[in-house]
């Protein structure tokens, strides 16, 4: 019978299992299973203590034989597995077996077949079994471990196998009636509550030369060692240190290199990483693991060696960064350098003669490692003259350079250009080490040749691969970016020879220039890498000009351009986090080292606005750089120009420098914990200054030279900077403070008297906790000082108080001044109300109007005298003739109002005055000639004279009111 055939028949006899066919027409095939059939399928109950009361007894005769049918019934009845209640029974007569083969060799074979149905699914009648028979599950899979002490190799190796199939765990071959499958994972996790990890790896010392069971074992292990559970079990049983140990025992097939390697990186993936370098950093394992790289580096050709040997040397890696690692003792250091640069610099060594890489992906990989593993080696000192010797500065400077046209390398264009990056890179950490053997390699001219080619406009495509090229691809970027952060660690040396030897060279006037150019070439997609060179380039100006006069003039006032340029950024984009925050911290740092000093840079930085730029900065009110930028301020109020431009500067609502000073200091009191009231005014006089850390820290005697919390205090906030740019400003004259600044201000004044006070009280107290006694004279000299202290903080509260009670006064003084004026307006609105409704009683009713002319020629007759004086000349007063009423055209423009008069009688005149409401201008004019004529038109005196141009007589009246807060003024 076919395969095919023998399951289709199988799959036939299973109870409700339809079988396929080609016919359209599918029958039903009803599966019978006999009773023998079903018999065997079954578990039969079985007395399995019976079974272990035999395998304990010894008296009897022909026991052995006995013994051994009774296992393999048990072995026959559970062919499909074994159930989890029976377990503990099951593993104890394992356990009989096993301690048996000693003396009596043919229970190898029972104790192999309970094995080997140990590698079947265990059985449970219930779902809650997995629960309930946990513990004894774990018991009896650790007991597997115990048996690998059992001196059987097929034994051991069975075991092994039966580890490896809790992970490749296969289904039973017959379904049992009552019984389930346990879950596929339930072993793994027994095992590892069974701690089954910890005894395999004990027992590798019981196979030192035994290589087949060594094999098996490593194989349980690497299957193991994928839990972080087992990998800690197998951590506190040193297997990274006793596998490593062997890693280059003689082994044919491979497998112990490959299997030790898999579990060792497992052990440092999954376990405490520190732990297991420890472990490894030991002389024994470090030999094995140099031997077996250089055996794989010279003779591993195929691309399973190179992959191999790569792992390893990842591995080792690792190991490196461990300081107490011996890798210096056991020579794998200068092994390692000697394999990072035989390709550059040519070596008669014999490990690397005839050796040659090839552009395959393994070995691109390895040159990588190995330029990473030399940064980690060069941490380690001693590692320094392995370096010199091996011309290591030498090699990597190889790739600082433009690549060659029409050049055969071994490496293709994208290779080439991630190794260039990653040598670049490396010489970061490599050079400042080796200045002698940088400055023989002539690096600065080296540098500044490649940063030329960098900003030239070569043409070069960058392919922009790897962790180094992030962001170059398709320019030079990258190339710049590294470039500059090796000449930026160099500099940084502050090593003469090495900045003398670069500014000789015009670094400083090309570093600017590429600023520019980076300024110009600059996009949305490269904004984050062009960031960062300009960064770097403000901090390796600020390298070479610090302390230098003459090169703070080189730097002159291109440079100062270049720093305006970044102070003019838009305050939004410091949030974007693209780097313009490293970008403005170098730029503030620049500015102290390559302005601050140079007068004529600090002038040209003071015309050009430079202080408003910083104060605009300051205005923000961004903690992480106010300090910074304060004390810029202190050292720029050292030039006399500076304080014109600090308090012509305005910010937003009319804020002046001196009022956003006094606005930080109260943050910053407020963020310290200082105690003030809601005024500003100080609670306690005699700790004026004290912050909440002060005030729980306790005082403690201290050596001279170690600086106490008040001194501290000075350095670890803004206080002490904004009393100084306030004292250079002149506290007497400072323009813009309103009351609370002022009741501020009287605080900051005296800022270095309050200090002084409180160092003097700590010192007061430290004498008092060491239990001295001063003189007489030294303590009546201390108390004065304390007394003096308190005395000023007396002071400036009753200032203080006096000045809020002022300006109490002039709020309630300003408040009535107020006041009074909204009633004048209100007085002034209510008169032209009742004048405007007596004008329209007298306009729309006639008696009203009788009785309004009745009133004022009585008015006038009174105002005249009774009397006639000697020698006066009448004057009729009023106009034959006149007929007309008051007519008032009124145009009313923002700021005056003008009125047109028909009539030019006197009362009409001044009852207009009384009409017109207040305001600021108000003119009263004659009615113009064009509408009606003259003022005289229609009364007798035109027919007496007649007017050059026709009409009527004219004259123009021109009346202006003054506004006034209680009357108007008729002119």
């Amino acid at each position: 019978m076919s395969t095919v055939e023998a399951r289709a028949t199988a799959e036939a006899r299973e109870p409700g299992v339809r079988s396929k066919s080609n016919s359209p027409r599918q029958i039903p095939v009803v599966g019978v299973v006999t009773e023998d059939e079903d018999a065997q399928s079954a578990l039969k109950p079985m007395d399995l203590n019976r079974v272990i009361k035999l395998l304990e007894e010894t008296d009897k005769a022909d026991l052995e034989e006995k013994q051994l049918k009774a296992v393999k019934i048990l072995v026959q009845n559970y062919q499909n597995g074994f159930p989890l209640r029976d377990l503990v029974q099951i593993f104890k007569i394992l356990n009989l077996c096993a301690g048996k083969i000693g003396h009596q060799p043919h229970f190898i074979e029972s104790a192999y077949s309970i094995l080997k149905l140990c590698g079947l699914p265990f059985l449970k009648k219930k779902v809650s079994d997995e629960i309930t028979y946990a513990e004894d599950t774990a018991n009896s899979i650790a007991l597997l471990g115990d048996l690998m002490k059992v001196p059987s190799s097929e034994l051991r190796i069975q075991i092994c196998k039966c580890i490896v199939d809790f992970y490749h765990a296969e289904p039973p071959k017959k379904h049992i009636p009552g019984y389930q499958q346990a879950s596929s994972s339930y072993k793994i996790q027994m095992a590892e509550v069974g701690g089954l990890a910890k005894t395999m790896v004990q027992s590798l010392t019981l196979l030192d030369n035994q290589l087949v069971e060594k094999l098996w074992v490593l194989k349980a292990l690497q299957h193991l060692s994928t839990s972080e559970v087992n990998c800690t079990l197998m951590m506190q049983a040193q297997a990274a240190s006793s596998i490593c140990a062997h890693l280059n025992d003689p082994d044919p097939s491979g497998q112990l290199l490959f299997r030790s390697s898999e579990i060792l990186w497992n052990l440092l993936e999954k376990s405490p990483k520190e732990e297991i370098i420890r472990q490894l950093s030991n002389l024994e394992c470090l030999l094995a693991l140099k031997e077996i790289f250089k055996h794989l580096f010279m003779r591993g050709f195929s691309h399973y060696d190179r992959q191999l040997r790569n792992d390893i040397l990842v591995i080792t890696t690792i190991i490196a960064q461990n300081p107490e690692a011996p890798m210096i003792e056991c020579g794998f250091t200068r092994d390692l350098i000697l394999f990072a640069t035989f390709n550059e610099v040519k070596s008669q060594n014999p490990l690397v003669k005839g050796l040659k890489l090839s552009n395959s992906y393994e070995d691109f990989e390895l040159k990588k490692l190995l330029f990473n593993i030399i940064v980690i080696l060069c941490k380690d000192l001693p590692t320094v003259q392995l370096l010199i010797d091996g011309k290591v500065v030498l090699a990597l400077f190889t790739y600082v350079k433009k690549p060659e046209k029409h050049k055969i390398i071994e490496w293709s264009a994208a290779q080439y250009e991630e190794l260039q990056l990653h040598a670049i890179a490396t010489l970061s950490s490599v050079a400042p080490l080796l200045i002698e053997e940088y400055m023989l390699c002539q690096g600065n001219a080296r540098i500044l040749a490649f940063l030329e080619w960098c900003e030239s406009e070569d043409s070069f495509f960058s392919h922009g691969n790897s962790f180094h090229g992030t962001g170059g691809r398709g320019n030079k970027f990258a190339h710049m970016r590294y470039t500059l952060r090796l000449l930026r660690a160099m500099v940084y040396l502050q090593d003469e020879t090495v900045n003398n030897d670069l500014c000789e060279k015009r670094t400083i006037q090309q570093l600017i220039g590429i600023f520019k150019n980076t300024i110009s070439k600059s996009n949305d997609k490269e904004e984050a890498i062009v960031l960062e060179i300009q960064s770097d380039i403000l901090l390796i100006l600020s390298g070479l000009c610090e302390h230098n006069i003459p090169r703070k003039e080189i730097f002159g006032t291109e440079g100062v351009d270049v720093i305006l340029h970044v102070l003019k950024t838009d305050p939004k984009k410091f949030q974007s986090g693209l780097g313009y925050i490293v970008l403005l911290f170098s730029t503030l740092d620049s500015i102290w080292c390559c302005i601050l000093g140079c007068y004529p840079s600090e002038d040209y930085f003071l015309e050009k606005e430079g202080i408003f730029l910083l104060l605009d900065l300051l205005a923000l009110n961004q903690k992480k750089f106010c300090n910074l930028i304060l004390g810029i301020m202190v050292e720029f109020c050292d030039n006399p120009k500076t304080t014109v431009h600090v308090n012509s500067w305005r910010g937003k609502k009319d804020q002046t420098a001196a009022s956003l000073l006094i606005k930080l200091w109260r943050k910053e009191e407020k963020e310290l914990g200082v105690k003030r009231d809601k005024h500003g005014k100080i609670i306690d006089t005699k700790k004026p200054l004290f912050t909440s850390f002060q005030e729980e820290q306790n005082i403690m005697p201290l050596p001279a030279d170690c600086p106490t919390v008040a001194v501290m205090d000075v350095a670890e906030n803004i206080r002490a900077k904004i009393y100084a740019v306030l004292g250079k400003l002149d506290f007497e004259n400072l323009p813009g403070l309103s009351a609370e600044d002022f009741v501020t201000l009287c605080i900051i004044h005296r800022y270095l008297d309050f200090k002084i006070g409180e160092i003097w009280n700590e010192i007061y107290e430290e004498i008092k906790l060491e239990k001295l006694r001063p003189v007489t004279t030294d303590k009546s000299i201390l108390e004065a000082i304390t007394t003096a202290s308190e005395n000023i903080g007396k002071m400036v509260a009753s200032l203080q108080s006096e000045m809020i009670e002022s300006q109490a006064r002039q709020d309630i003084q300003n408040e009535q001044r107020v006041y009074a004026k909204i009633q004048a307006t209100h007085k002034q609105r209510d008169l032209a109300n009742k004048s405007w409704e007596n004008f329209l009683a007298r306009t729309s009713n006639a008696k009203n109007l009788k009785k309004a002319k009745r009133l004022q020629e009585k008015a006038i007759e009174s105002s005249r005298y009774n009397e006639r004086p000697p020698n006066a000349i009448f004057h009729q007063t009023d106009i034959k003739g006149l007929n007309t009423t008051c007519f008032i055209a009124w145009q009313i423009d923002p700021c005056w109002i003008r009125v047109y008069l028909v009539s030019s009688s006197r009362h009409n005149l001044a009852l207009i005055a009384k009409l017109v409401p207040s305001g600021r201008v108000v003119t009263l004019e004659s009615t113009p000639a064009r509408l009606v004529g003259g003022p005289l038109a229609d009364t007798d005196i035109a027919l007496k004279k007649l007017p050059i141009r026709g009409g009527a007589l004219q004259r123009v009246k021109a009346v202006k009111i003054i506004d006034e807060p209680k009357k108007n003024v008729l002119t």
